[in-house]
């Protein structure tokens, strides 16, 4: 049955965001054979971006797990966007995220759970995916968070 995971992101109090268009020359999403990639997804939400800033310093570890569940509903609009229903992923595969990191802020793998714990929601039937969590001087468009996932269709 079609959109079992967009009522499940409903029912958890998500909607789903139109794709982000990307911020350079480059393509949101791929797709190779039967894996889908998606650039860096920040948290922009209606074209602004949320939580700008270093986790650990402007941006509390909180704000960067609410910012890194942003990233994952950007990521999983850009999956839908290439696939066109995300019933159609059979499993996350991997999350790489990149939190723009206060020196000494060593919480990057709380602040990358936003992106999991909402993935392993949607997805609770199927394998979890592998991730990496690494803590970054400087970010892109000052963005707290950056992550990429990585989908099996």
């Amino acid at each position: 049955m079609s959109g079992q995971i967009e009522a499940k992101l409903k029912e958890l109090g998500f909607k789903l965001p139109a794709a982000p268009k990307p911020a350079g020359s480059y393509g949101p999403v791929t797709r190779f054979g039967n894996l889908v990639v998606t650039s860096g997804q920040v948290s922009f939400v209606d074209g602004k971006l949320l939580y700008p800033g270093r986790v650990g310093d402007e941006v509390s570890e909180e704000e960067g797990y609410e910012s890194a569940r942003i990233c994952a509903l950007n990521a999983l609009a850009q999956l839908k966007a290439c696939v066109g229903d995300l019933d159609e992923i059979k499993r996350v595969v991997r999350v790489e995220g990149y939190v723009h990191s206060a020196p000494g802020f060593q919480g990057q793998a709380k602040v990358m759970n936003g992106v999991s714990d909402l993935i392993n929601q949607l997805y609770s039937d199927r394998e979890k995916h592998t991730r990496i969590a690494v803590g970054i001087h400087d970010m892109p468009l000052n963005a707290a968070v950056q992550i990429s996932v990585w989908a099996e269709v």
